[in-house]
């Protein structure tokens, strides 16, 4: 990964979790990180190693190696209780900000796009699960558009 030869090699495995503290993130509105969220976003973190922006294409490639380790033990690690897990999850990324700004503007504008999505993605994860239980027929407009 070249954008990150002037990274330390912590700050490097710190980079690495983003999208893990992304996800977490994303499903502390749910109090918990269960199964299926784990799934899609073990899922969505790969796919990201061959659809994301050329420019994190090295980054996702690398992450997705750590990626099912760093969530487990990050939601290990955690507090539970949801106002404290968002805010230790808030204070890690504010961290991860300081080692993304060291990579110049293009790739942090790029990573920033693509950690939204990443976010998005795995919170409609869990939500999508619910709504197929509750709605197993399609309606146009709540299941579908």
């Amino acid at each position: 990964m070249e954008q990150f030869n002037n990274l330390s090699k912590q700050e490097k495995e710190s980079l690495l979790k983003f999208p893990a503290y992304i996800s977490l993130l994303a499903a502390v509105n749910d109090d918990r990180f269960d199964k299926s969220d784990q799934k899609s976003a073990v899922k969505f973190s790969h796919i990201k190693t061959f659809s994301s922006d050329p420019l994190l294409t090295e980054f996702y490639k690398e992450a997705d190696k750590v990626f099912k380790s760093n969530i487990e033990q990050l939601d290990k690690e955690l507090p539970k209780e949801r106002k404290r897990r968002e805010a230790a999850i808030k204070n890690e990324l504010s961290n991860l900000e300081k080692i993304v700004l060291k990579l110049g503007k293009d790739y942090t504008l790029t990573m920033h796009r693509s950690m939204k999505s990443f976010k998005e993605h795995v919170s409609q994860a869990h939500q999508n699960v619910l709504v197929d239980f509750i709605f197993p027929v399609p309606i146009k407009g709540l299941t579908y558009n």
